[in-house]
């Protein structure tokens, strides 16, 4: 892994190097007011991630957006009669938009937000590894490229990755699990399914130490630890909760606790905030005692989503996300495979309410 570790430190660089600059609040409200009414002039419509930044956020669900983890991107895109989606996120959420949505221009603040995850697991290596296991149905996270998704069985978004590697190990099926190892260890563990793991992680998720969690929690011992599956397996065990980011927010909204240490990107305390607003929420530490935080809670490529590079690209249209029609109808058959699953599930849990 030396040489894709040294490929995402180039790249993680490069994003800190090209983060958007601070803006005032007189040079916020006036972009927002600009992205607002370009918009509507170029029948677009703003899909956003947890991760970005509130702004961002704030101006989705004003303008009839959508703020959501990645699958439910997924579905917005394909459901909204809107001819362009301006996707804020990161590389794969866009090209999924575009798999989904063939016909639809879909855009990006910048092409170079990308993830770990994604330059983690480059398709020819990862192509050859399952070639070496054909006896292995082949599940990959979204946080994949197009071509990854093109050689795979199932995709899956944390959200319902337990549902469906729970449906593949009631078949008998033998699973290779890609990009993230900690989400992979994760879902073998709580379903005991034959899971072959691919060696990835999430360069956020991966800074949350068990010893700074459990120095926390003796601080606030009343608080319950919210974890996303991406982490390492020491702080998975610490929590009260484990889950996707939607799920993680709705843990907030709905528990009767007053305070939780959430142990994700702090992209996220915008959505809990507003979904429970009367309650105390705290950052869970990264890197250690005395330690220098390589992300310090926050995608350094979901933060190259600004308000500035947002509105150039309504404007100039030249950050498009493109997929070789090869590679989206190869990439299409896994993803409707998992929206088609979640639907079915979301049937039955509604038909046994």
């Amino acid at each position: 892994m030396t040489d894709l570790s040294d490929r995402i430190l180039v790249q993680e660089h490069f994003a800190r190097e090209h983060e958007p600059s601070k803006l005032n609040a007189e040079e916020t409200a006036k972009l927002r007011d600009e992205i607002k009414d370009l918009l509507v002039q170029e029948d677009a419509a703003l899909v956003a991630h947890y991760y970005t930044d509130p702004e961002i956020q704030s101006l989705a669900e004003e303008t009839g957006g959508c703020v959501a983890d990645s699958l439910e991107m997924a579905r917005f895109g394909t459901s909204h009669p809107a001819s362009t989606l301006i996707v804020c996120g990161v590389r794969f959420m866009g090209e999924t938009a575009k798999i989904l949505n063939p016909e639809k221009s879909v855009l990006m603040p910048t092409l170079e937000a990308t993830c770990s995850l994604d330059i983690g697991c480059p398709e020819e290596e990862f192509s050859a590894f399952c070639d070496q296991h054909p006896d292995r149905t082949v599940v990959v996270y979204a946080n994949t490229s197009a071509a990854v998704k093109a050689r795979s069985d199932w995709v899956v978004t944390s959200s319902i990755a337990l549902d469906i590697v729970e449906y593949l190990k009631d078949q008998n099926q033998k699973i290779i699990w890609a990009p993230d190892q900690h989400l992979g260890r994760y879902v073998q563990k709580q379903t005991g399914a034959d899971v072959f793991l691919w060696d990835g992680s999430c360069i956020v998720h991966e800074e949350f130490k068990a010893k700074g969690l459990q120095d926390l929690k003796s601080v606030y011992p009343d608080a319950k630890v919210l974890v996303h599956p991406e982490s390492p397996e020491a702080v998975v065990e610490l929590a009260d909760v484990v889950g996707s980011t939607s799920q993680l927010i709705n843990a907030v909204a709905n528990s009767d606790n007053q305070t939780f240490i959430v142990a994700t990107d702090a992209g996220i305390f915008y959505k809990m905030q507003q979904a429970a607003p009367d309650k105390t929420l705290i950052e869970a530490p990264t890197a250690g005692n005395g330690a220098t935080c390589r992300s310090c809670a926050h995608c350094p490529w979901m933060a190259m989503n600004g308000l500035e590079n947002l509105r150039d690209v309504i404007v100039k249209k030249d950050q498009e996300i493109t997929v070789d029609p090869e590679i989206r109808e190869k990439a299409l058959i896994p993803l409707q495979r998992m929206l088609d699953f979640s639907q079915q599930r979301r049937v039955a849990v509604k038909g046994n309410a």
